[in-house]
């Protein structure tokens, strides 16, 4: 067995235990800490099959932003977990539906690579050789160029649910005092200054 091997089973061992403490853990603060330990082993496990794009994704966007952001609501608020999970048995059903779903596109994967293994040999774009192109050089290559209107959409979209979800929590209060930029433009030295006068004695 060589050392890429060995590093695959650690990696995927501690991948799938983290993954199940998730989903096991009372504490939700420690189901979050054994989240970001599944995306690290998730991020070693990308850099084994040259994905290291992927694995910087995992590290930067999920650990990074997704991640942290789930651990601080969870220690901010005071949720009662208790009582969310009192009702957790009505969607059981649901959810072995999506499971069993999930098992079924598995099964076609492993199967279809099993049956037809040609059929990775049959891709529109060949693979870069890691020595002379890395994989996120090939992967902006292709996106740049090929889908580079499928990326500018994505763009778009989500800088319209930025918008939308600025402009849905704005609320204007009336008590807090706001720039008005035009107004400050166009004063003049009349209504800059006012004159007091204060009478002897009595104090402004």
């Amino acid at each position: 067995m060589g050392l890429q091997a060995i590093f695959f089973y650690l990696f995927a061992f501690v991948a799938v235990a983290s993954a199940f403490m998730v989903i096991s853990a009372k504490n939700p603060v420690h189901s979050v800490l054994f989240l970001i330990l599944v995306f690290f082993n998730s991020a070693g496990l990308f850099l084994l099959t040259g994905a290291e794009f992927l694995a910087m994704i995992l590290l930067v966007v999920y650990i990074g932003a997704v991640a942290v952001l789930f651990l601080f609501v969870v220690m901010m608020l005071d949720i009662d977990f208790a009582e969310l999970r009192s009702g957790v048995l009505q969607y059981a059903p649901i959810g072995i539906l999506i499971g069993l779903i999930v098992a079924a596109e598995l099964v076609v994967v492993i199967g279809g690579s099993v049956l037809t293994p040609g059929a990775a040999k049959a891709i529109t774009m060949p693979i870069p050789n890691p020595a002379t192109r890395t994989n996120t050089a090939a992967l902006g290559d292709v996106l740049y160029t090929n889908y580079v209107y499928f990326f500018q959409i994505a763009g778009l979209v989500l800088l319209v649910a930025m918008i939308g979800a600025i402009v849905l929590t704005l609320r204007h209060r009336t008590n807090i005092k706001r720039q008005d930029v035009s107004r400050q433009v166009a004063r003049t030295p009349e209504t800059a200054v006012e004159v007091v006068k204060v009478k002897p004695g009595q104090g402004v």
